[in-house]
């Protein structure tokens, strides 16, 4: 009975504990949402106005005499196609490592992990000079290609590839599978929990990528939509009810990103946590 009560009120704790956390985690979301539908004074008023008791539009009007559907589409592709490359690349790379017997495999596996250690701004300075000689400034191929070969994509992608046996491989070449439709049809299937994971944080990760954008680009139609939202604060001024509307509107593909592959996701994390 004591042990009975006492598993009660560790899952009602645990219980308040998430709830709690959940909220404090989707409170500046709500503000945002809520803030992008007041006016200035409203929205910087103390005490806060939790809920806009006069809500208005004012803001995505304004927010729309912008280029605003230029900065979204330069978003959403340079997002998809790193997505798209990066999961490829990391998948193709991953499998190599994992399960191809080479000389310096491991040397070339311990270059990729000292990578990820590597800050982004370190590199930064070389990678804009190799672009401006390359006449990639300022184009989607200098915002693009530069971030393909991602070294966390292709470690989360090794340590998946070593959990699938060798003897599957071993079987579709027994039965007369190539390579190329052995890692097709076999690998790429098994490795979708991954994959799903690797979007997700991919797609993420080149949406708010402000600082290397900030960098490559010059014009005002290369701009991504965070680069965009930031030309609207002013020098002496900053209208937050526009920067909350622009805010949100970025929110939007990265949630419906995380719904589209969270199954996949979630599946990922839970067989890694099993698989060891």
């Amino acid at each position: 009975m004591k042990r009975s009560a006492g598993h009660r009120l560790f899952n009602g704790l645990s219980t308040l504990l998430l709830i709690g956390s959940t909220l404090f985690f989707i409170f500046p979301f709500f503000w945002i949402v809520t803030g992008a539908f007041k006016i200035q004074t409203v929205a910087t008023q103390i005490p806060p106005e939790w809920f806009p008791l006069k809500p208005t539009l004012q803001n995505w009007t304004d927010l729309f005499k912008n280029p605003v559907w230029r900065w979204t589409f330069n978003s959403f592709f340079i997002a998809l196609m790193e997505m798209i490359a990066v999961c490829l690349v990391s998948a193709t790379a991953g499998y190599v490592l994992a399960k191809k017997r080479f000389p310096g495999r491991a040397m070339i596996f311990t270059l990729f992990i000292a990578a990820m250690a590597l800050p982004k701004q370190v590199i930064l300075v070389p990678l804009f000079t190799m672009l401006t000689d390359f006449g990639w400034v300022n184009t989607y191929r200098g915002l693009i290609l530069p971030a393909i070969g991602w070294p966390f994509g292709v470690f989360l992608m090794k340590q998946f590839a070593q959990t699938i046996p060798g003897e599957l491989m071993e079987a579709a070449k027994i039965d007369g599978c190539s390579e190329v439709r052995l890692f097709s049809t076999i690998i790429m299937p098994l490795l979708k929990p991954a994959l799903g994971a690797l979007a997700i944080f991919t797609f993420i990760a080149s949406w708010n990528d402000y600082f290397s954008q900030l960098i490559m680009t010059r014009s005002t139609s290369m701009m991504t939509l965070p680069l965009g939202i930031a030309t609207m604060q002013g020098e002496f001024t900053t209208n937050y009810g526009i920067m909350m509307a622009g805010a949100a509107l970025a929110s939007v593909p990265m949630i419906a990103i995380f719904l589209t592959f969270q199954k996949a996701f979630t599946q990922g994390i839970t067989m890694g946590a099993v698989k060891g």
